[in-house]
């Protein structure tokens, strides 16, 4: 088990995940939040904010519910398109 997926995602997917990381990081700025102290709020390491808001992890919906909830915006609009 494990591994590379059997089907490589299609090219919108990581485009849209940097879109997301890029709105997240949008809504921690104009909420005057370092990574390291998003990361404290919510319960994660400040180099995982950093994945999320350069596309190269995803936060899970738990975690989306949470950044929402500390920087005061909608989760419709950190991930609307």
């Amino acid at each position: 088990m494990g591994g590379v997926p059997l089907d490589p995602l299609p090219d919108w997917v990581p485009a849209r995940r940097r879109e997301i990381g890029a709105r997240v990081q949008a809504a921690r700025l104009a909420a005057n939040l370092t990574q390291m102290e998003l990361g404290l709020r919510i319960g994660r390491d400040h180099r995982t904010i950093h994945r999320w808001e350069y596309g190269e992890r995803v936060p899970n919906l738990d975690d989306l519910l949470l950044l929402a909830d500390v920087v005061g915006m909608p989760l419709a609009d950190l991930v609307r398109d």
